[in-house]
């Protein structure tokens, strides 16, 4: 873990799977616990609510190119790793994922060992793509990849 300031470009790949990749669009839907006004709206208590992730991790006037992959979201100038408000694929404020930080090492670990142990690529002729299947998760079509021992 040590070595991940280390490695700001694999780190700003990990974050834009986590951009593009978010399984869970529509968030945990939530339900007010009191009456409540934001701006000039009324939420009555007892409404469910439902704060969708998507908008935000797509929103086009935060990120540069929001419907492409590009590590360079999260990475300055200079390539060092930059964090982004909007970047919130494990909610925001109280009900933030209580794993999130085992979830970023998890991440970082695995996909580290994975690409120090295997080159992965397409099988000849074909091409993965950023399509998905929405249902209750968001989940990525099916696709082939080849992953072969370093």
């Amino acid at each position: 873990m040590a070595d991940r300031d280390n490695m700001p470009y694999t780190n700003a790949v990990i974050h834009e799977i986590q951009r593009m990749g978010n399984i869970i669009p529509l968030n945990v839907p939530r339900i007010a616990s009191k009456d409540t006004t934001l701006a000039k709206y009324t939420i009555p208590k007892g409404t469910l609510i439902l704060a969708p992730l998507h908008s935000v991790l797509h929103d086009e006037s935060v990120w540069e190119t929001p419907h492409s992959f590009n590590p360079q979201h999260f990475l300055d100038q200079d390539g060092k790793f930059k964090k982004r408000e909007a970047f919130m694929p494990f909610s925001a404020g109280k009900r933030v994922c209580l794993g999130e930080q085992l979830a970023r090492m998890e991440l970082f670990l695995f996909f580290t060992s994975l690409l120090q142990r295997f080159k992965f690529s397409p099988p000849a002729g074909e091409q993965p793509s950023l399509e998905y299947k929405m249902a209750g998760t968001r989940s990525p079509k099916p696709y082939r990849l080849c992953a072969v021992p370093r």
